[in-house]
């Protein structure tokens, strides 16, 4: 089992400030994530306009502020806008006030988008987390207290868990084969900020 695991041990964390903040006026939050552990280094284009460039893979950006509505995404390997041949392209509808990961995820031939709604409310004084799996050959996997509680059971491919809302703090969280005991991933000394939404996702190839 910790053979299937060997290259899932690359974790991306990514983080957002909570408590009540969010974007203004007309426009929404918006960050993109390299999650395709096989493409190449990618800029990102945006209706019509290259907002991302030479992107690597585990590589994500800050929020940027869009407007809402709906929006032309395309992805192209590096270096070739100019040519027109986007190896994805994709709608993206976004609300006012809302925040989005936007994520490109699966192996290079299967490539897509997967968008994730973020939630940067957190009760002051707490730390919020969520797990997203997004290994395309891993199984389903289980995060847990390290010799402990499941926190969040039985993670699939592209599966996001919901939040959960803990105290700050360091952590000893471990990931397991879904409904086993077999740790594959020790995520010792994880650390949880207070006021913070944290997101974690599973990246790489088995």
């Amino acid at each position: 089992m910790k053979k299937i695991f060997s290259v899932m041990a690359a974790m991306v964390l990514l983080l957002a400030f909570g408590a009540g903040v969010s974007a203004a006026g007309n426009d929404a939050m918006v960050r993109i994530v390299h999650a395709s552990p096989d493409a190449p280094a990618v800029d990102v284009v945006v209706d019509g306009k290259t907002i991302v460039e030479g992107a690597e893979f585990k590589a994500a950006t800050d929020y940027m502020m869009l407007p809402a509505g709906e929006h032309k995404v395309e992805i192209f390997a590096a270096g070739t806008v100019a040519d027109g041949k986007p190896v994805i392209s994709s709608d993206l509808t976004v609300e006012a006030g809302k925040a989005y990961t936007v994520a490109a995820i699966n192996k290079l031939d299967s490539l897509e988008l997967k968008v994730l709604n973020d939630d940067l409310n957190v009760t002051e004084g707490k730390s919020k987390v969520r797990v997203a799996h997004f290994s395309p050959d891993a199984p389903a996997v289980d995060v847990a207290v390290k010799g402990g509680d499941v926190l969040f059971p039985g993670a699939e491919f592209k599966g996001v868990t919901e939040y959960s809302e803990v105290d700050p703090g360091s952590y000893d969280l471990e990931v397991r084969g879904a409904g086993t005991k077999d740790v594959v991933l020790d995520l010792s000394d994880t650390e949880l900020k207070a006021n913070m939404s944290y997101t974690v996702i599973a990246v790489g190839l088995a």
